[in-house]
């Protein structure tokens, strides 16, 4: 695998840049580009992107994490920005959430949780933990179990 440190090397050296050249155009500290690609240093997530924009690539070409310049990688597909065509979308049933009030009664439109689940932010976070879940060693047996269920059908 490429590390970003080689990654940024390889793009600086196809523009024909020294080490300061490239510190002073992505406006860094002179010898900041030198560490990036030592490894002694690893570009914080705005200079990934800064980095990235100035050479025209996506940030996981220039974090190794692709081989085509413009593949937005992983970060990409965890967001939500991901092909649909490559799976059918599961539908999943309505959630009809219940609300207890302060008294302890159920209220019953659930107009706060129906909020969180609606919300953006809940939706990504949510995401993210079921991949990460998913990718792990349990996961994988759940999703080969299940796999298994469904061909014996």
């Amino acid at each position: 695998m490429v590390t970003i440190g080689q990654r940024i090397e390889t793009l600086r050296m196809q523009k024909g840049l020294s080490r300061p050249a490239l510190s002073a155009a992505l406006g860094l500290p002179r010898m900041t580009v030198e560490k990036f690609e030592t490894g002694r240093q690893t570009p914080s997530q705005d200079q990934q992107a800064k980095i990235a924009a100035y050479f025209g690539v996506s940030v996981a070409y220039l974090k190794g994490e692709a081989d085509d310049p413009t593949s937005l990688g992983m970060d990409s597909w965890l967001s939500g920005n991901y092909p649909r065509e490559e799976a059918a979308p599961v539908k999943a049933a309505p959630v009809q959430p219940t609300v207890v009030a302060q008294s302890g009664a159920p209220k019953e439109d659930g107009a706060v949780f129906n909020a969180l689940l609606k919300s953006k932010s809940f939706q990504t976070v949510l995401q993210a933990a079921v991949l990460e879940v998913l990718r792990s060693p349990e996961g994988q047996d759940l999703i080969a179990k299940a796999v298994r269920k469904e061909l014996r059908k």
